[in-house]
């Protein structure tokens, strides 16, 4: 089971995403918001809101009760090589 330790804002709806099993990844949430609709995402449409995400129990969520699963994100990711 893979879980999420650490996130970081690196851009607008970017969020770069430290997993368990020792990758960095980068999430890109602008794809997510422009091809998806329901009441959860919307308030992540503003960029202050969104800057609001938080860890739990290895999930990434969002004070409205949205939560992404760690499994999830680390498909979507776009990883990044660590420096040495």
């Amino acid at each position: 089971m893979i879980n999420i330790l650490q996130a970081t804002l690196i851009a607008p709806y970017r969020i770069q995403l430290d997993f368990s099993d020792g990758k960095t990844g980068v999430w890109n949430a602008e794809t997510l918001l422009e091809e998806r609709k329901g009441t959860l995402l919307e308030p992540l449409r503003d960029a202050t809101y969104f800057q609001r995400f938080f860890i739990d129990a290895g999930a990434l969520c969002w004070p409205n009760s949205l939560e992404f699963s760690p499994e999830r994100l680390y498909e979507q990711c776009e990883f990044v090589l660590k420096a040495a």
